[in-house]
């Protein structure tokens, strides 16, 4: 295997193969020279991640992006669920308007912590002085026989319940506490340091704040994307040929997910599935050669990489593309985050579609794109964003009951649980976008024969 570090994909390669489309390779830049290079073959496997930084303060990397995914997604691949993320509820909240992102914190510190909020609105009291009889410890009155203990996305919607009452604490109001007191109190703080000591140290590092003295305090924050690019069990997408792994791919969760099973995915698709099936596709195509490179399949899909490229660097606009992700990820939180209604994703639709026209007007790009230029990078990455948060309002707008992740609060029971609707919605949504830009939903129907 020959890596090709600092190279960055930009397109993928479709050709016509007697009237289907066919992956065919992908186009790079480098990062270092700013060079775009063509790489062609039969077969193209994405192991790209997930796109939770489209919130733009997630717990994800950094680099994290959809880039790749979207290009596939441009290509004709099918993106499947993109309204299924997950929120993690014990997540750093944010602390100030120049923090980059959130701070995962294990969910193991739930089987010891106590979540609560104060019963009044607005206080500002240190936590330590508020009596017993003022902290409402909601999810142990909620769901007595869980306790703390209860599902991520159950505990991630009562704790942004708490907040948006008024009952949020810290600077900016936006977080519940996570208390050890009790445990300290019970098992002594050398237990508890053996337990979480490394967690402790952290938020310590993160807050200034000593959790030994003082409740943490979390949010939740979006993590894991359920969604991604259609693909069968082979692992392959739409277009034959494209192969994706990992949680660029829709294929092991619904509308929610166990901890572990992004290792699941990672590690079946890398270990057992792609290594068998990529093999039985090049079967296909013993003694054929690969897409030339003077292909104009391979000179059309440059050309779109270097169309794109100039149009964000001549754009010579007014703000960088840091300030359009962060309006992104307030729109989308607020819109499409924890719990959604129709009201609020109509709003958050208008407001994205108005924010990608400002975008392509305004976004300002220093430098060139002949060297490295990490402000380019990262006007490609929010144009991705962009085009994919339409997407997943879309997708969240069209699936009208609560599932998992995904909770419309007109669908819920009277308890304020997800009310699911199997009859209409057991299946899962695919979304193309057709030449002309309207987009289309695919369903395919989901049956269940060993389990009830």
């Amino acid at each position: 295997m020959e890596l090709f570090a600092h190279n960055d994909l930009q397109d993928i390669i479709v050709y016509n193969d007697n009237g289907k489309k066919r992956a065919g390779g992908i186009v790079t830049r480098n990062l270092i020279t700013g060079e775009l290079k063509a790489f062609t073959g039969h077969a193209v496997v994405l192991g790209t991640g997930g796109y939770g930084n489209v919130y733009h303060m997630s717990t994800l990397a950094k680099n994290s992006n959809a880039s790749a995914m979207m290009r596939a997604y441009d290509s004709g691949a099918y993106l499947a669920s993109p309204a299924f993320v997950q929120f993690h509820p014990t997540g750093l909240p944010v602390n100030s308007d120049w923090q980059s992102k959130t701070i995962l914190m294990s969910e193991s510190l739930r089987n010891d912590g106590r979540i609560w909020s104060p019963k009044k609105e607005g206080d500002d009291r240190d936590p330590n002085t508020i009596p017993e009889e003022e902290r409402d410890y909601f999810l142990e009155r909620r769901y007595p026989a869980f306790g703390n203990l209860v599902p991520r996305d159950v505990a991630s919607r009562a704790i942004s319940q708490q907040i948006n009452k008024g009952l949020g604490v810290g600077p900016l109001h936006n977080a519940a506490y996570l208390d050890f007191r009790d445990a300290i109190q019970r098992l002594g703080k050398k237990t508890i340091a053996e337990r979480y000591g490394n967690l402790f140290d952290m938020y310590l590092d993160a807050t200034g704040e000593n959790p030994y003295e003082v409740p943490m305090r979390i949010a939740p924050g979006a993590h894991f994307t359920m969604g991604g690019l259609w693909v069968d069990y082979d692992q392959m997408s739409t277009i034959p040929g494209l192969f994706v792994g990992g949680e660029a791919s829709n294929n092991y969760h619904g509308a929610n997910r166990l901890g572990a099973n992004s290792l699941l995915s990672a590690s079946v698709d890398g270990w057992f599935t792609l290594p068998l099936t990529v093999p039985n596709y090049l079967a296909g195509f013993v003694g054929k050669p690969v897409l030339s490179l003077d292909a104009p399949e391979v000179s059309a899909a440059i050309e779109r990489v270097q169309k794109r490229t100039d149009a964000l660097l001549n754009c010579s606009g007014t703000h960088r593309p840091e300030w359009f992700h962060r309006k992104l990820g307030d729109i989308l939180y607020e819109g499409c985050g924890v719990s959604r209604d129709e009201a609020g994703l109509l709003d958050a639709l208008t407001k994205v579609r108005e924010l990608r026209e400002e975008f392509w007007h305004d976004v300002k790009v220093v430098g060139t794109g002949n060297r490295l230029n990490q402000e380019l990078e990262k006007a490609g990455r929010v144009a991705d964003f962009i085009e994919l948060g339409e997407v997943m309002i879309l997708d969240a707008l069209d699936r009208r009951e609560s599932a998992g992740a995904h909770f419309r609060t007109e669908y819920a029971t009277e308890a304020g649980e997800a009310k699911r609707n199997d009859d209409d919605w057991c299946a899962v949504s695919a979304w193309e976008t057709r030449p002309d830009g309207t987009k289309v939903r695919h369903s395919e129907p989901l049956s269940f024969s060993l389990i009830d």
